[in-house]
C-alpha cells in the first residue's frame, strides 16, 4: 500500500491512501516548583537525617502527568478489525533525560489488534487493575503523582509497569468493561517464575462510576520491581534502599520485602458525581507474601506476609468550568510483621488544576503526611510522600507549583 508522510515541528501525521491508517505523534510536557519541609540525606547511628528542599523537577515523581512523547499508529484491515501499536516515551523534560531507568520507551511499547468485541495487546503496557481503578482515584484526578497512597505502595499511579505480557479488553457493553492481562516469566522450565497476572473492570453509567481490580506478581523483587534498565539482578534490593552515611533511604514503607514471593494489589472504588462535584471513595489491600522464601535481600530476616489496608475519600468540585479544586484523605494500616507492631500512616491531599486553553494548565499541589510505628526498614516510621525522598522524620509536607502542556 502507498502511503505519504507529513512531519511538523510539533506533530507528526502519516495518512495511508484512502485514509485507512495513520500515525501520530503526541505527548506531555509538565514541570514545575517543588518544595518538602523535610528530605532525608543520609543515615548516621541515630537515624536519617535531612533538610528542607526545593528544586525544579519534572512531573514524573510528583506532579499531574510525567512528561513524555510518544506514537500511536492504527491500519484499518477492513471487517471492523484493525492493527493497533504505542510506542511511548518519558523523559525528565528539566534536564532531558530518560525516564523509566532509561529505557527507550519505558511507559509503553506494544502492538495488538482491535475489533469490534474488544483489543488484544502484547509488550509492555498498563495492567487492568491500574487501568481500572486510577481513574477515580485522587492521584488520578487531581491530586498527582504525589498524591499517591505512601510511596504508591498499591502501585495506582503505575510507579511500576509489566514487561512481555498479553492483555484483552472489551469494548464497553452497557457502560461495562472488564480486562486481562498475563506476563510471561520466561525462565527456563520454570512457568511460574517470574510471572504476573491481573484482572479488572469498570461500570460508568450517568452519575455513578465503580471499578475493581486484582494484581499478583511472583518473584516481585525482579518481575515488577526489577523490570527497568537500571534495576539490578534478584540478590540486589530492587524495590528501594536502607540508605547509608553517604545516601538517604528509599521506599520505607516497603523496601525491606524484597525477598516476597509473591506481591499482590486489590481494590475497588466507586465514585458518584452531583452536578460539578464528585464523592470518591478508593480501598487497596496490598500483600508482600512469604517473606524470605527468594534471594532478594532480607537483613532484618522477616517471615510471614505484610499486609496494607488503605482507605481514601476524596471530594472534587469545578469551581468553574476551567478551574478544578480538590481533597483527599488517606489512611493507610500495616499489619505487625515479626512482631514490630505495624505501622500506620495519615494523609491529606489537596489540589487545584486551572486550565488556560485544552492543551495548557497550571496547577498547585500540596500533600501533608504523618507515620506512626515502625516502617519496613525497621526503624521508627518516617513519613515518604510519594516521589520525594523520604522525611528524616514522622512528618512531611510536599508542595508544587507546575505547568502542563499536551501536544
Amino acid at each position: 500500500m502507498k502511503s505519504c508522510c507529513l512531519a511538523l515541528p510539533l506533530a507528526l501525521t502519516c495518512l495511508a491512501a484512502h485514509g485507512q491508517s495513520s500515525v501520530t505523534l503526541y505527548g506531555i510536557i509538565d514541570l514545575g516548583l517543588t518544595y518538602t519541609n523535610s528530605a532525608q540525606t543520609r543515615k548516621v547511628a541515630g537515624g536519617p537525617v535531612g533538610a528542607s528542599q526545593f528544586a525544579l523537577t519534572d512531573a514524573h515523581a510528583t506532579g499531574l502527568s510525567g512528561s513524555r512523547w510518544g506514537l500511536r499508529g492504527t491500519e484499518d484491515l477492513g471487517g471492523g478489525l484493525k492493527a493497533i501499536f504505542v510506542l511511548e516515551n518519558g523523559f525528565f523534560a528539566n534536564n532531558g533525560t530518560l525516564a523509566q531507568g532509561g529505557a527507550e520507551f519505558g511507559r509503553q511499547s506494544w502492538v495488538g489488534l482491535s475489533s469490534p468485541y474488544g483489543t488484544v495487546t502484547i509488550g509492555r503496557q498498563y495492567d487492568p487493575y491500574i487501568e481500572f481503578l486510577q481513574p477515580l482515584a485522587a492521584s488520578g484526578t487531581f491530586a498527582g503523582y504525589m498524591g499517591s497512597h505512601p510511596d504508591d505502595l498499591d502501585n495506582l499511579t503505575n510507579t511500576n509497569r509489566t514487561n512481555n505480557s498479553i492483555k484483552f479488553t472489551t469494548v464497553k457493553y452497557g457502560g461495562f468493561s472488564a480486562g486481562g492481562l498475563y506476563s510471561l516469566g520466561g525462565v527456563a522450565g520454570n512457568a511460574t517464575q517470574n510471572q504476573i497476572w491481573s484482572l479488572g473492570a469498570g461500570y460508568s453509567n450517568g452519575p455513578v462510576s465503580i471499578a475493581a481490580g486484582y494484581f499478583n506478581a511472583r518473584d516481585p523483587n525482579v518481575s515488577l520491581y526489577g523490570n527497568t534498565p537500571n534495576k539490578g539482578v534478584a540478590t540486589v534490593n530492587n524495590i528501594g534502599s536502607f540508605g547509608s552515611a553517604t545516601s538517604a533511604e528509599s521506599m520505607p514503607v516497603y523496601a525491606g520485602y524484597a525477598s516476597a514471593k509473591t506481591t499482590q494489589f486489590a481494590g475497588a472504588a466507586l465514585a458518584y458525581t452531583v452536578a460539578s462535584t464528585t464523592i470518591g471513595i478508593v480501598v487497596t489491600n496490598t500483600r508482600f507474601e512469604n517473606l524470605g522464601s527468594t534471594i532478594g535481600p532480607n537483613p532484618l530476616k522477616y517471615t510471614g506476609n505484610a499486609n496494607f489496608t488503605n482507605a481514601e475519600l476524596s471530594v472534587r468540585t469545578y469551581v468553574t468550568p476551567a478551574l478544578l479544586v480538590g481533597t483527599a484523605f488517606d489512611y493507610t494500616k500495616r499489619n505487625s510483621v515479626n512482631g514490630d507492631g505495624g505501622a500506620k500512616y495519615l494523609q491529606l491531599d489537596f489540589g487545584a488544576i486551572y486550565s488556560l486553553s485544552k492543551r495548557t494548565d497550571l496547577y498547585a499541589l500540596t500533600v501533608l503526611q504523618r507515620a506512626t510505628g515502625v516502617d519496613s526498614l525497621g526503624q521508627a516510621s518516617v513519613a515518604s510522600i510519594s516521589g520525594f525522598t523520604p522525611s528524616a522524620t514522622n512528618s512531611q509536607i510536599g508542595a508544587r507549583l507546575g505547568i502542563r502542556h499536551k501536544f
